[in-house]
């Protein structure tokens, strides 16, 4: 018998705060985190703005100098949410307090592009000097994409399945939904999942710039616009968040409070191109279809929110809104939806997290966040996406979905938790 899914932890580590209730309040309140990058020279990128995350302060999460030092930065955003995760959850695999076996808990958590600043740093070593004998020793073990969930595994003594989903855009959308489908058919208890990244690094900005994806707005303040007319591209971002998904009557059975049930999940691919999605929909409408189905999405009865992709470039948002049309037909036209990186950025391999947390918390609060700088309509992105301003309204339905380079297609689905 399938187990029914509950959110029993969150934490992030974003450009418009590096909590949770910070990162919340700021998007009710349509606070941006885009600025202007000061951590090395832009004067000769054609890109000179990102969301950037402030102020952080690894030792705040439970890491040590030494543990600090020998990581790449995706890492440690990637630690840190989890350490806030793992710590509203009370979940505990060793110990006095612990309440759940270590081999039940599990850890899903994906990286875009891994250490991106340590491949950069490392290669423009071995190209001064090609013996390679400057070439750092913990090379490889930082710059892996999947040295996140390691080390998210190791500080936490999870001894379940480990993950490192790898989907661009869509993994840590993917990773939730398949660390769902380990705990409803049975393979885990609990399970932290997610996704961290910290790609905006010269190279970073040279790539995605050259390869006409970046928005080139050098005003922090209309530079991220999805859904509006004049979008030209998206805006780099940074950080990570991580959930603690568990099974009901485990989390019932020791105590936890429970923020959320998640209830469906769907998975497709564009099968189209490698940066471009299908520009007619469709396989992203059968994502979302998927994930609605399983969370039993009624019209007659659901008050539903979207958090979208919403990218900002011209083809995602026009493809998406037409996605949102198949899959829901004229109930489109009536979904709350919004898109948080018009004040994030794209935060690659952990916007799908950071935006689920998002969708949790509209429908705990029966409040939609705002797309800010929405202030030109596009006729081809018609649907409500919540301009400028939060609405309030009681939900029943949130999902958020996520599309990657590759046509990888995500969709998770959330409800109130009902006994």
């Amino acid at each position: 018998m399938d187990k029914r899914v509950v959110i029993t932890g969150m934490g992030v580590i974003s450009p418009v705060g590096n909590d949770v209730d910070t990162f919340w309040s700021n998007l009710c309140n349509g606070v941006s985190g885009i600025d202007y990058i000061t951590a090395f020279p832009t004067e000769q990128l054609p890109v000179k703005i990102a969301g950037i995350v402030k102020d952080f302060k690894p030792e705040e999460y439970g890491m040590d100098k030494p543990f600090v030092r020998k990581q790449d930065t995706f890492t440690l955003y990637g630690v840190a949410a989890a350490y806030q995760a793992v710590r509203q959850s009370g979940i505990c695999s060793q110990g006095e307090g612990q309440n759940i076996d270590p081999f039940r808990l599990g850890v899903y958590v994906g990286s875009g592009i891994g250490g991106f600043a340590t491949q950069y740093r490392e290669i423009s070593k071995m190209i001064e000097d090609p013996s390679g004998q400057w070439i750092s020793p913990l090379f490889i073990p930082t710059m892996i994409s999947n040295i996140a969930a390691g080390h998210i595994a190791i500080k936490n003594q999870a001894k379940g399945p480990c993950l490192d989903i790898v989907t661009a855009c869509a993994t840590s959308t993917n990773a939730m939904g398949e660390a769902y489908r380990a705990i409803k058919h049975g393979y885990a208890d609990a399970i932290i999942t997610g996704g961290c990244e910290s790609s905006t690094i010269p190279i970073g900005i040279a790539g995605f710039a050259n390869a006409k994806a970046l928005s080139r707005s050098n005003d922090p303040a209309y530079a991220s616009l999805p859904f509006n007319g004049n979008r030209g591209g998206f805006v780099m971002g940074d950080g990570a968040a991580m959930l603690v998904l568990e099974e009901y009557s485990h989390a019932k059975a020791r105590g936890a409070r429970i923020l959320g049930e998640m209830v469906g999940y769907g998975n497709t691919c564009d099968a189209y191109h490698s940066t471009a999605p299908r520009p007619d929909g469709s396989t992203q409408a059968e994502c979302i279809r998927l994930a609605i189905k399983e969370a039993g999405f009624d019209a007659s009865k659901d008050n539903v929110y979207i958090n979208a992709h919403g990218t900002g470039t011209k083809l995602n948002d026009a493809a998406e809104t037409l996605a949102y049309k198949l899959a829901f037909g004229d109930f489109a036209y009536k979904a709350h939806i919004s898109s948080i990186k018009s004040m994030t950025g794209h935060m690659f391999g952990a916007a799908g997290a950071a935006e689920a947390i998002a969708t949790i918390l509209a429908l705990r609060d029966d409040i939609c966040p705002p797309t800010i700088h929405l202030d030109t309509p596009d006729p081809e992105c018609d649907l409500d996406y919540t301009p400028n301003t939060a609405v309030r309204t009681e939900l029943t339905l949130g999902i958020s979905d996520s599309f990657g380079f590759g046509g990888h297609n995500a969709c998770v689905a959330f409800r109130k938790c009902k006994d």
